[in-house]
């Protein structure tokens, strides 16, 4: 009997643990034995409810005791052993698979863990920016928005201010950034500054949308440490890439006006187009830089990407939240190339023009000239400013950077063989005065 039940069992049940059974079923128990007492015709067989309360029935045996009623009465208590096991199973409300398989929880690494919570929760503070023209259709002259670029911005402030790149918004007609709930907004220029290539605008948002991101330092970043770079790349939704600073005090061209931007940061974390006004994040998810070009034959990321330091974002968006236009000094000159005037062999900066209504042409500097017979009368060299060395424009730009509208500097010249100390009084551009 006991070779035949055992067949039985395994052709209708599955084979679980007594634990996973015990477990599955709250309201319901066989007892250990079916068959608790034979006595002498009578077969008792009982069984535990749920209130700890046994349960009997009994019946008769037929007093012949034939083998026919043996076997009968051993498939009957197999019959009953199994519509007790399967009414365990029926009964017990939980599912069918969680009873039988045990499913590992997916473990993950520290630093792992980490990078997770610094995406998650800097997420809804990057915004997605969509740049549109105004054209009019050829035939039917009517007025359309077209995209013509995108990119990425972040959420500067709780008054909805969004920090992105210059070149992101430049030749919109209309501008729209989308935030991480997918929710929508017209966005209004409040400034931008071309040289270091950044833009403010504002949107009117619910404050319950608005997530600033947190503000870092730049001055003690360290070649070799972990950053963190999220934006739209290719306008897909919010991608995070992951690197480590390649270089420090790297110098880019601006996109606009080519003026040099000075201390960018270089950056190994994949940067592609869309990443432009997104932010980099440090291992603690504070801003570091805006993402805001790439070196790249292809256009895509090629490992070489760089990012305006957040110490000469901050100042800049400061200005433009409070005035909508950058106050930055100006010599008043037109100098040339390089390359020319290391042709010469002069080490400096070579003046071609100084207007005579600009700082430098009221303080005296001398413009390249030629005379009465067409010869080339080169200007003032500037190889100095406040005892700092010029070689080239880039030192002059960087120079004058550290200082303000206002400012009396003294400007060393080498103006034929001798040299000059001559002072000027560094003023703002014209169309911002």
């Amino acid at each position: 009997m006991a070779a035949m039940a055992s067949t039985f069992f395994s052709r209708t049940t599955p084979t679980v643990p007594r634990r996973a059974i015990a477990n599955s079923v709250p309201n319901f128990a066989l007892s250990k034995s079916l068959l608790n007492a034979k006595r002498q015709n009578s077969i008792i067989v009982s069984a535990i409810r749920d209130d700890d309360n046994y349960k009997s029935f009994s019946f008769e045996l037929p007093d012949d005791g034939s083998n026919s009623l043996k076997k009968l009465l051993d498939s009957f208590f197999v019959v009953c052993t199994s519509v007790a096991l399967s009414a365990c199973l029926f009964v017990a409300d939980v599912d069918s698979a969680s009873a039988f398989v045990v499913t590992t929880p997916r473990k993950l690494q520290t630093d792992e863990l980490a990078t997770v919570r610094l995406f998650q929760e800097n997420t809804p503070s990057v915004v997605y920016i969509t740049n549109l023209a105004a054209k009019q259709d050829a035939f039917t002259l009517d007025v359309l928005e077209v995209p013509q670029g995108s990119g990425s911005g972040f959420i500067w402030d709780a008054q909805g201010h969004v920090v992105t790149n210059y070149h992101v918004i430049r030749g919109s007609s209309y501008l729209k950034v989308t935030l991480a709930d997918q929710s929508t907004y017209d966005a209004k220029v409040v400034g931008f500054d071309q040289d270091k290539d950044v833009a403010v605008l504002r949107i009117d948002a619910p404050k319950d949308k608005l997530r600033p991101i947190p503000i870092g330092i730049s001055a003690d970043l360290l070649v070799g440490q972990k950053v963190y770079a999220i934006g739209n790349p290719f306008g897909l939704d919010h991608t995070l890439t992951t690197g480590v600073i390649s270089g420090l005090r790297r110098e880019i061209s601006s996109a606009a006006t080519g003026r040099p931007i000075q201390d960018v940061i270089q950056t190994d974390a994949a940067i592609n187009p869309g990443n432009s006004g997104g932010p980099l994040l440090d291992s603690s998810g504070n801003l570091i830089g805006i993402n805001t070009a790439i070196y790249s034959p292809s256009g895509a990321s090629s490992g070489v990407g760089f990012s305006i330091p957040v110490d000469t974002v901050g100042g800049i968006v400061d200005q433009l939240v409070r005035f909508g236009k950058v106050t930055r000094p100006i010599l008043g000159i037109k100098f040339a190339p390089d390359q020319s005037v290391e042709q010469l062999g002069v080490s400096g900066v070579l003046v071609l023009d100084a207007p005579p209504n600009g700082p430098a042409g009221k303080a005296g500097l001398q413009s390249t000239k030629r005379d009465a017979y067409g010869r080339l009368i080169l200007g003032d060299v500037i190889t100095s400013i406040n005892g700092k060395k010029v070689s080239n424009g880039s030192d002059l730009y960087r120079i004058l950077d550290q200082c303000k509208v206002g400012d009396k500097i003294t400007v060393e010249v080498l103006r034929g063989d001798h040299l000059e100390k001559i002072p000027v009084f560094l003023e703002p551009k014209p169309d911002e005065s």
